[in-house]
C-alpha cells in the first residue's frame, strides 16, 4: 500500500499554513506522496510550490486543480514548470469541481462537464507530448480560437519548453460516470472517501466499465486508486467523532446544491440515503450544528481510521483487503499527529 499525505485543511483555512515539520516526517518515512487542494479561497498551485521547494523526494500532487479555474493550457504550463523544478516529482491532479464553484467562483459554465474533463485532460496530454503544434476541435475548446470576436491572428502553437510526457494525471470523481472517465483517460482516481469493505458496487465496478472501453490509458494493474482518510490517535473515538462531524457535514450539506451534491450522492450509494436527506435539508436551511448532529458516527468511523493505536491497527485489516482485491492502491493521508503518520508507516510501508 502507498501512502499519501493530504492537506486538504490548507483550502478551508482562513488563514492557510503548512506544517512542513509533518510534511517531512513523511517524506522521511517513505509516504510517496503529499497533495495540496483547493476550493474557494487560497489555490492548489501555491501550495504545491512551497511543498515542492521544502522537500527532496516525496512526490508532490494537486488534489485538485479545478478545471473551471484555469484555461488547459495555463494546467499544462503550470504542470511542466512544478514538474521540471521538482526534479519530476510533481502529480497533476485534476477535478470539474461542481456548478456552485463553477458557475459562482470561476464564471465558467458547468455544461456537460464529464465532456469538458476529457477535452481539457486531451489537451494537457498534447502540450505535455509535445509531438505537433496544438490543434483541438471540441464542445468546449478550440485551438486556436477562431470565430466573433478574436483577431484570426490564433496559430497552433508548440511548447516552447520541453515537457515530461509520462506526467501523470489523477482526477478527482466519486459520481459513476466520473469514475468511468478517470478510469479511461487518467492514469490514477482521488476518491473523498470510501468504506474499504464496501467498494464493489460504488466504485470498482464504475472503474471496471472504463477500464473496459477501447483505447483506455491503463489496465487496472496501472491505474492508482486514492482515497482520503483521516488518522487520529486517541483514547476517545467518541469525542473525535463529534469532532469531525461538521466537516462531513459541510461536505454533505453544503458542498453543491440540493439537486447537485456529489459528495451525497455519494453517501447515497453507500446506503446512507434518508440520513444524507436529513443532513442536507439541515445544512441548507442554515441549521448547521443540527446537521453535524445529524451525521451517522457510523460513516465516520467507516470511512476514517480513528482511536487508540490498537484499535486503529486492528481496523487496518479491512483495508489491507481491499488492496488485495485491488480496490485501493494508496491511502492520503489527513493527520496533524506525528504518531499518526509513524504507526501508518509501520503498518503499511
Amino acid at each position: 500500500m502507498k501512502l499519501g499525505l493530504g492537506l486538504i485543511q490548507t483550502a478551508f483555512s482562513a488563514k492557510p499554513s503548512i506544517d512542513l515539520v509533518v510534511v517531512r516526517l513523511a517524506e522521511s518515512l517513505g509516504f510517496d506522496s503529499v497533495w495540496a487542494a483547493e476550493a474557494y479561497g487560497c489555490d492548489a498551485v501555491t501550495s504545491a510550490t512551497w511543498l515542492a521547494a521544502h522537500t527532496s523526494t516525496i512526490r508532490v500532487g494537486t488534489a485538485i486543480m479545478q478545471i473551471p479555474a484555469r484555461s488547459p493550457a495555463s494546467a499544462a504550463m503550470t504542470a511542466i514548470g512544478l514538474d521540471a523544478l521538482s526534479g519530476g516529482r510533481f502529480n497533476l491532479g485534476l477535478g470539474s469541481s461542481g456548478p456552485q464553484v463553477a458557475e459562482g467562483w470561476h464564471g465558467v459554465a458547468y455544461d456537460r462537464p464529464l465532456t469538458r474533463t476529457r477535452e481539457y485532460v486531451a489537451i494537457v496530454r498534447k502540450i505535455l507530448e509535445r509531438k505537433e503544434p496544438l490543434v483541438h476541435e471540441g464542445y468546449h475548446y478550440q485551438l486556436p480560437m477562431t470565430g466573433p470576436n478574436t483577431t484570426g491572428a490564433g496559430k497552433p502553437l508548440k511548447s516552447v519548453a520541453h515537457p515530461n510526457a509520462a506526467q501523470p494525471i489523477f482526477l478527482a470523481s466519486i459520481s459513476p460516470g466520473g469514475l468511468r472517465l478517470a478510469a479511461e483517460i487518467a492514469d490514477g482516481v482521488l476518491l473523498s472517501f470510501i468504506d474499504p469493505n464496501n467498494t464493489g458496487d460504488i466504485v470498482d465496478r464504475y472503474l471496471a466499465e472504463g477500464f473496459a472501453k477501447e483505447g483506455a490509458r491503463c489496465t487496472a494493474k496501472e491505474f492508482t486508486v486514492s482515497t482520503f482518510v483521516n488518522v487520529i490517535v486517541h483514547d476517545d473515538v467518541s469525542e473525535v467523532q463529534q469532532m469531525m462531524k461538521p466537516a462531513l457535514a459541510r461536505q454533505l450539506g453544503g458542498m453543491g446544491s440540493k439537486g447537485k451534491n456529489f459528495y451525497a450522492e455519494f453517501a447515497r450509494r453507500m446506503g446512507y440515503s434518508d440520513q444524507v436527506e436529513q443532513i442536507q435539508s439541515l445544512y441548507l436551511k442554515g441549521e448547521k450544528e443540527k446537521a453535524a448532529t445529524a451525521v451517522p458516527s457510523e460513516l465516520i468511523d467507516l470511512t476514517n481510521l480513528i482511536g487508540p493505536a490498537e484499535r486503529i491497527r486492528e481496523r487496518l485489516g479491512a483495508w489491507k483487503a481491499a488492496e488485495k482485491r485491488g480496490s485501493l492502491d494508496m491511502m492520503l493521508i489527513t493527520s496533524p499527529q506525528p504518531e499518526a503518520l509513524k504507526l501508518m508507516a509501520e503498518e503499511l510501508l
